[in-house]
């Protein structure tokens, strides 16, 4: 997670836009989807053996449960780490695994871009019940999308709609208990908009998060690009010390 606490007084974060050319995407390698690596051409060869037969997105899902399964998730705080180096640690936090996927997919030749959202830090409150005053105001988030048989799909939707994921577990992603934001993604509703059926004349679904959205920082075709435009905000010497405190912390 990126926090807003220590931010430079002359980072200014601007919101909407497309980020440059985050609407085209990219397959292109970069420092943190360094897909060129052997680790990450092997996880690519293990999870097409995994998904057989099927297409571009079969591959995707199937690294996805390859790098839930291998990679223990753990709280960090280095959003700029490569790809390469969270997979020889075998451990790395929601933002580092979703840049593993990120990176398999661009290896696969699925472009990706991401969406940068403001997330309220009221969103973590329940991973830190004791620590609220230590949780950031606000956190950047890097959320991915796939260009998968022609259309952009969600992170949120790589398995399901959201109706779907929704019906299945009516609650959606409550950031309590042992389930990650990664792995809620395989079950789990994870509606940052009120999409579709999420919202109507009778209210908001359960699964809606889009109130914890303090801002849409527009899409950008890597998550390198996001974290220039607006950092990572922890001052050099606390993400360290974070790091090396929360790195071997399972989430509960």
């Amino acid at each position: 997670m990126t926090s807003t606490l220590l931010t430079p007084w002359w980072r200014a974060r601007r919101g909407g836009g497309s980020g440059g050319r985050g609407d085209d995407g990219s397959v292109a390698a970069t420092r943190i989807l360094d897909h060129r690596h052997p680790a990450v051409r092997a996880l690519l060869a293990d999870a097409r053996a995994a998904a057989g037969t099927g297409g571009e997105r079969a591959v995707v899902l199937a690294a996805h449960g390859l790098i839930s399964a291998r990679v223990r998730p753990v709280y960090a705080m280095d959003d700029t780490r490569p790809a390469s180096r969270t997979l020889r640690l075998g451990r790395g936090s929601c933002s580092q695994r979703l840049a593993v996927l990120e990176a398999v997919a661009r290896a696969a030749g699925v472009p990706t871009r991401v969406r940068g959202l403001l997330v309220d830090g009221a969103f973590w409150y329940p991973r830190f019940p004791r620590l609220r005053r230590l949780v950031p105001d606000t956190v950047v988030l890097a959320w991915p999308e796939f260009r998968l048989g022609g259309a952009w799909v969600n992170a949120s939707e790589l398995y399901a709609p959201l109706e779907v994921l929704g019906a299945r577990e009516p609650r959606g992603f409550t950031n309590t208990g042992s389930q990650t934001l990664f792995e809620a993604l395989a079950s789990t509703a994870v509606d940052w908009d009120g999409a579709g059926a999420g919202c109507g004349t009778g209210g908001c679904a359960a699964y809606d998060l889009s109130a914890m959205v303090r801002r849409d920082l527009g899409r950008f075709a890597s998550r390198d690009e996001l974290f220039a435009a607006h950092g990572q905000t922890l001052c050099p010497p606390a993400r360290i010390a974070g790091g090396v405190l929360l790195s071997r912390v399972t989430p509960a």
